[in-house]
């Protein structure tokens, strides 16, 4: 075992801080990489504060990762020394349900191996996320970066990204689709950025006329602010898809309404609770609800890929390690456009 560098909280009330945490010597399957950029996910800062009621402490969080291989083991060719790479949301699965056969890796049947706070099936305890100096993970789950792409710029595709490029697919968006994304933050920006370069006529449904402007710089053709009733009823019945990014329980009647015949609306931001949807608003018009989180590991290369070939990245600010706290209260006030990535060089100082 090694011991490095981290950052992490010890109790759910307290701030994140410096700490040393331990990782494995690498196994003939692994890959050691050396931790450049993390970006910072909302779901931080609820592993960190506990929001879910399932938070193992310490908590070193981290899920969007990317760094330069140092090492590999001995069954390891895809990569080499000095590869920039990649790690997500997972480290491992069973590799054997019939999900993980599927390269659906993220409904593991048997649970897959979260980033951080998961069990460590190599170490006992618990995992370390990204928000550390180095991490060694298994071939299967690193992920590789375009070099031609900003690598500090890329780290939240491994989350933010893949969460809205994945129902996109799925779904089949297409050129000429009329396409809303509701919520214009992290996951929004993002679902606004995929779904323009897949061909679709993208309309931003926001509740702030403040931020039309970024949306149409985003890529957005039209911006619909969900607040103005009589401009939502002009536009009902009338969109082939919904990518819904909001990312707490609210009313989804009026965004039901919006939907074609036979057209789906897919939550990836909410968990918690829904308000109760009328059932008239989905049987009259055969209209689908439905939810996903995150990707494989086939499919989140595949959107590193296309990141690649269409010049997409996501919108940062940079911060150092020491500034996490900060962050982490501007994140939850919705003051950032629209991620936050840590320079882990600053974690040297």
């Amino acid at each position: 075992m090694s011991e490095v560098k981290a950052y992490g909280a010890q109790t759910s009330d307290a701030d994140l801080k410096s700490l040393n945490i331990e990782r494995r010597e690498i196994t003939e399957d692994d890959v050691k990489i050396e931790i450049e950029y993390c970006g910072v996910c909302h779901s931080d800062i609820h592993q960190v504060r506990n929001d879910w009621k399932n938070s193992k402490y310490p908590v070193v969080p981290g899920h969007e990762i990317i760094g330069r291989v140092t090492q590999v083991g001995k069954n390891v060719s895809n990569f080499k020394q000095g590869d920039l790479v990649g790690v997500g949301c997972m480290v491992d699965s069973c590799q054997e349900c019939d999900s993980c056969k599927e390269d659906l890796e993220q409904f593991c049947e048997k649970g897959a191996t979260l980033t951080y706070n998961s069990k460590d099936k190599h170490l006992g305890g618990h995992t370390f996320g990204g928000y550390s100096e180095q991490i060694v993970v298994d071939k299967e789950f690193v992920l590789r970066i375009p070099e031609n792409i900003d690598a500090k710029a890329t780290a939240p595709l491994l989350c933010a990204g893949i969460t809205t490029y994945s129902p996109l697919r799925y779904w089949n968006v297409k050129k000429g689709d009329k396409v809303g994304v509701i919520g214009l933050g992290g996951l929004g920006h993002m679902g606004v950025k995929f779904a323009h370069a897949l061909g679709a006529h993208v309309v931003m449904i926001t509740t702030s006329p403040s931020k039309s402007e970024d949306a149409k710089k985003l890529g957005a053709d039209e911006v619909l602010v969900s607040k103005n009733e009589d401009d939502m009823k002009k536009q009902a019945g009338s969109f082939d898809f919904l990518l819904n990014t909001v990312p707490v329980g609210h009313d989804m009647n009026p965004y039901i309404a919006l939907l074609k015949r036979d057209a789906t609306m897919v939550l990836v931001g909410a968990i918690e609770p829904l308000d109760p949807v009328h059932g008239g608003g989905l049987i009259g018009g055969r209209k689908r609800i439905a939810g996903s989180v995150i990707g494989g590991i086939k499919e989140t290369q595949e959107m590193l890929d296309f990141c690649g070939e269409h010049n997409i990245v996501s919108d940062i600010e940079m911060i150092d390690i020491q500034n996490i706290n900060e962050a982490f209260d501007r994140v939850v006030k919705s003051d950032v456009k629209y991620r936050f990535v840590i320079d882990m060089k600053s974690l040297k100082n």
